[in-house]
Order: C-alpha cells, then sequence, then structure tokens
C-alpha cells in the first residue's frame, strides 16, 4: 500500500474490531494510535493504588470505576452504528455513572471522571490530543498524572463546556473529589513505591 494511502486512511470502530489483540490501539478521529509499550512499574502501581482507593469508595455507590484495557467509544452523536463511530479509547481508569452507556464492549459516552497516567510513549497523545478529545465530548473531570514528577493535574469542565486552569497537586497533597461526595485522595499512597 502506497505511504500516502497509509497516512490519509481513517478507520471506525468496526475497522477497530477487526484487528488482532496482539497489540492495544486507540482510535481517535478516526486516526490509529498504538498504545505499546505495555505500561511500567511504577505506572502499574499507580493505577492500582487509585484503584483501591477509588473503587472502595465507589462501592455500593451509583458510579462504577474501570480500568485499561476498557474500551470508550465517544460518538459524534446517539445512535451511530460501529462503521460511523471513528473514536474509540482505553484511559487508564475512568468512573461511569450513567450505567445506560454500559455493553459487553465497554461504554459509549463521555465519563464523568478519565485519569490517564503519563508514560514516553503516550505524552503527548494524553497532554494535547487527548485533553481536547475529553473537552469537546464533556468528561466533568480529567486528570493527567506525571510519575516521574509525582504531580497530577486536575481538569474540571466549565459552564462553556471548556477546562479551566488546571488544579495542580504533588505527592504531599489529599484531593478532593465533590463529583462523587466525600472522597479524598491521598497521593502519598498514590505515588508510594
Amino acid at each position: 500500500m502506497p505511504l500516502a494511502k497509509i497516512m490519509t486512511e481513517r478507520f471506525t470502530y468496526a475497522d477497530y474490531l477487526t484487528w488482532s489483540d496482539d497489540e492495544r490501539r486507540e482510535l481517535i478521529d478516526g486516526v490509529s494510535y498504538s498504545m505499546s509499550p505495555a505500561p511500567g512499574t511504577r505506572h502499574q502501581r499507580i493505577s492500582r493504588s487509585l484503584s483501591l482507593q477509588i473503587g472502595n469508595f465507589l462501592q455500593d455507590k451509583s458510579c462504577e470505576l474501570f480500568v485499561a484495557p476498557f474500551d470508550v467509544r465517544l460518538p459524534e452523536r446517539h445512535g451511530l452504528t460501529d462503521d460511523k463511530v471513528d473514536t474509540v479509547v482505553q484511559p487508564d481508569l475512568l468512573v461511569v455513572c450513567d450505567k445506560t452507556g454500559l455493553d459487553e464492549r465497554g461504554y459509549t459516552g463521555a465519563p464523568e471522571l478519565v485519569i490517564e497516567i503519563l508514560s514516553q510513549s503516550s505524552a503527548a497523545r494524553d497532554i494535547k490530543i487527548k485533553f481536547d478529545l475529553y473537552q469537546r465530548f464533556g468528561v466533568r473531570e480529567y486528570w493527567i498524572i506525571h510519575p516521574a514528577e509525582q504531580t497530577l493535574l486536575v481538569y474540571k469542565i466549565a459552564e462553556d463546556g471548556l477546562y479551566g486552569a488546571a488544579d495542580r497537586y504533588s505527592s504531599d497533597d489529599t484531593v478532593s473529589v465533590p463529583l462523587f461526595g466525600d472522597l479524598a485522595i491521598h497521593l502519598k499512597d498514590v505515588f508510594a513505591e
């Protein structure tokens, strides 16, 4: 296939479903992105700590936590078929409260909370492309965690539909999450080695 064809080819969720499970990929506005290599040890520890803190808090509540790999389909409008949906991402962690979007293939719609843990291979995509994507689809809170710096940026959607300036946290902080009541995330535990 000519290189120009490969560079301009657009894909849909129907295409995505035919791809091998050997390599995790995301599809953003029809463009395929590799998610290789697998997350490292520090990434996994951060994900596990957040999963425990958030998951334990949400137990017996109406919202639910999911961890990667878990497909989140973001269609431009309700009711699109797989061959018309051109965006499917796999956030590191996400919380959904509107469970009508859940099915056996993942979730359709904007989660209330999305958390991305930066890695060298995904940092630029998480900071720019996914920031714009999650804002566009109305994800209420977008968290970006920088493992090496032990920092967290929390973006909250404002009334105008845009993310305001980030709230910034370091490993000594406790993060209140009023989105889910009295949830508090202890970052010293998140960044513990």
